[in-house]
C-alpha cells in the first residue's frame, strides 16, 4: 500500500510522510501533501470495520492542518466504500488501483 501510494503521488509532485509526535501518542500511516501544501491523510486497517477509536489520530491531524487537509481516509479490507459521520472516508484496498 504505502510504495503503491508513494509512486503514485511522486508521479504528480507530491510528497509522502509518516507524521507522528515525538513521544508517539499520535501517528497517521501516510500523509501525502501537494507542492501547494494541501494534504490527505490515509490510515490503513486490515479489518473490514472501522472503529470511532481506529480515527483519532485523522481528527487530531484535521485540527492541526485545518483547511490544508483536503481529505482523511482509513482504507480497510471490507467491501463498501463510505463516508462516515465525522466525514472520514473508508474505502476498501480491493477498490483501489491504477
Amino acid at each position: 500500500m504505502t510504495l503503491s501510494v508513494r509512486v503514485y503521488a511522486q508521479s504528480l509532485g507530491a510528497e509522502v510522510g509518516h507524521p507522528r509526535t515525538r513521544d508517539g501518542e499520535r501517528e497517521v500511516d501516510l500523509m501525502v501533501t501537494r507542492p501547494d501544501g494541501k494534504t490527505v491523510a490515509i490510515e490503513v486497517k486490515s479489518s473490514p470495520n472501522v472503529a470511532n477509536a481506529e480515527t483519532k489520530h485523522l481528527h487530531w491531524l484535521r485540527k492541526k492542518l485545518g483547511s490544508d487537509l483536503l481529505d482523511a481516509v482509513v482504507v480497510n479490507t471490507g467491501d463498501t466504500a463510505y463516508r462516515r459521520a465525522d466525514s472520514i472516508a473508508v474505502i476498501p484496498a480491493a477498490i483501489l488501483g491504477p
